[in-house]
């Protein structure tokens, strides 16, 4: 189960970095915990390099965490950042982490939704 999982953070992360380029060189450490019936998974991911270990991630600068029955429904349905933006507003999501970084984070996907939303307005009917 724990390889299943490795693999879709992996999956999650690079559809997600696909959306938002501007986060790829980005070099950071997230410790992903998923939390499922009485159990609690670990998993280290490194970027901009998207690897994926099952590991509490001590060194991680910024961390993520939700349900495990959230994340695989989030992943098989191919959510994209706007679905992300609304998991972390209402709470099944949460990330800690210096505030610099959530932030920056936080700004880089408003842009780059600004951007794809600009791009639509311009696109003729």
């Amino acid at each position: 189960m724990a390889e299943d999982a490795k693999a879709l953070i992996e999956l999650a992360t690079r559809r997600f970095l696909e959306e938002v380029p501007a986060l790829e060189p980005i070099k950071l450490v997230v410790g992903v915990q998923l939390r499922g019936r009485g159990d609690v998974q670990q998993f280290r991911l490194e970027l901009p390099a998207v690897r994926v270990a099952k590991d509490p991630a001590i060194d991680a600068r910024v961390r993520v965490d939700m349900r495990r029955e959230f994340f695989n429904e989030m992943v098989a349905h191919e959510a994209k950042v706007p679905d992300w933006i609304e998991a972390f507003t209402y709470g099944q999501a949460k990330a800690s982490g210096p505030e610099q970084f959530l932030r920056l984070i936080v700004n880089v996907v408003e842009r780059q939704q600004e951007r794809q939303r600009t791009r639509k307005a311009r696109k003729p009917v």
